[in-house]
């Protein structure tokens, strides 16, 4: 191929990223065929803000938990309409969450308490910073994000062939690159699939499109394989929004932000585009003050979540062997409510997960008996942290991605970190 027209080329793939997608990069490898296997799909919900989950995960069992929360507590299952939902012996479900019991009944709906990041600082950023770089220390950086590090690990390493085929092998729903996804060979963001277009005002894409696709046949080189797999991304984005727009099996996405994100993560699954991980925040959980409990501010966000998952997985019935959604927030809240009926920043948290590969029907963690004594009050600590969060993390992808023990001693470096036993894998 002549100078000018490889000059050409590489003007027409500079102008294919998209408007609306702020971070778009290319692997060599080819997209899977349509019709083929796609890889799993990990969502990462976070909860941005400090979840109170005593509240969600109810420890109805321990009379300090009425102690400690006289006016924000949540009343034991059965003694009214507005009650928690029974789940165990020690733990009930939100009323809010009522969507999701039936996951949990079926054994794919689990959690873990007491999981904690190792960082007594109580910051908001300082906390999710080191949770989304997967850091064990806040002072020691592996560099990037978690997420980053392990699609990157995934990738190969230089000179070997890329395992991550697709553009669209990471997406962050929204309009940030979340730290997670740092470093990553392949990161798109994007608030909507329409985003995914070539732009034009008027003419008809397609005599445009088959221009190019001819031009980039030529050329058999990176960036000929990078226009093959930007036009065949568009050709194949093209069909899902003509045959498959409607959320399947009635699912209802809620109308807000995190439904619409939802609805967005189900459209890139059911396309077969390679999705790996997609990332998305849900935020507004410092609830310092005038929380609520079965209504107002946090109840409202737990049925924001409830309701959010319980379509995506309605949505996607007929693809529940091929994601895991996992729930994580930065820290939890103190034990003890406040002046204000809030609660204040704490630490431990119960983690959450969704799919298949779950195993579920279960809370995993002993109750820390200690969290809720009121002649040991552990003030901003808050529930003390049984599990490292790195260990619920390196659990999600061996389970999700099968990521051996070389693979995760690059992406969290250390000691090996043990299974906490929340999904299923074979080692």
């Amino acid at each position: 191929m002549n100078p000018s027209r490889r000059h050409f080329l590489a003007r027409l793939a500079a102008a294919a990223t998209f408007p609306g997608m702020a971070r778009l990069s290319f692997s060599q490898s080819p997209l899977n065929p349509v019709g083929s296997s796609s890889p799993h799909t990990l969502i990462c919900v976070f909860l941005r803000g400090g979840a109170d989950t005593l509240n969600l995960w109810v420890p109805y069992a321990d009379d300090a938990y009425y102690r400690q929360r006289p006016t924000l507590s949540i009343k034991r299952p059965g003694t009214d309409s507005d009650a928690s939902i029974r789940l165990t012996d020690h733990y009930a479900l939100h009323p809010m969450l009522r969507p999701l019991e039936g996951a949990f009944k079926e054994g794919r709906l689990g959690a873990v308490q007491s999981v904690a990041v190792q960082n007594t600082s109580g910051s908001h950023f300082e906390c999710q910073d080191q949770m989304e770089h997967g850091d064990a220390d806040q002072d020691q950086s592996a560099g990037g994000g978690w997420l980053g590090r392990f699609l990157r690990t995934r990738a190969g390493s230089a000179g070997q062939p890329q395992k991550s085929a697709s553009p669209l092998a990471a997406v962050a729903l929204g309009t940030i690159l979340p730290e997670a996804l740092r470093g990553a060979p392949s990161v798109s963001v994007m608030q909507r699939l329409e985003d995914i277009s070539l732009k034009m005002k008027k003419a008809d894409p397609a005599p445009v499109m088959a221009a190019l696709k001819a031009l980039y046949d030529q050329d058999q080189g990176q960036l000929g394989s990078q226009g093959r797999e930007t036009i065949d991304l568009f050709r194949r984005v093209a069909e899902l929004r003509n045959l498959a727009a409607a959320p399947a099996n009635g699912a209802e996405y809620p109308k807000n932000d995190f439904g619409a994100q939802l609805y967005e993560a189900a459209r890139l699954i059911k396309a077969r585009v390679g999705l790996q991980v997609a990332c998305l925040d849900l935020g507004n959980w410092d609830t310092h003050f005038v929380q609520g409990t079965t209504a107002g501010l946090q109840a409202e966000r737990i049925k924001v979540l409830a309701d959010g998952l319980a379509a995506l997985d309605t949505d996607l019935q007929s693809q529940r062997p091929d994601y895991t959604v996992m729930v994580t927030t930065e820290f939890g809240r103190r034990t003890y409510e406040n002046a204000s009926l809030g609660t204040d920043h704490g630490r431990g948290f119960t983690f959450m997960a969704l799919g298949n590969r779950i195993q579920g029907g279960q809370v995993l963690g002993g109750w820390p008996v200690r969290a809720l004594d009121e002649s040991n009050p552990l003030g901003p600590g808050g529930v003390t942290m049984e599990t490292e969060y790195r260990r619920v993390f390196a659990e999600m992808l061996r389970g999700t991605f099968q990521a051996t023990e070389a693979e995760m001693a690059q992406i969290f470096p250390g000691p090996p970190l043990a299974p906490v036993g929340l999904m299923k894998w074979e080692a």
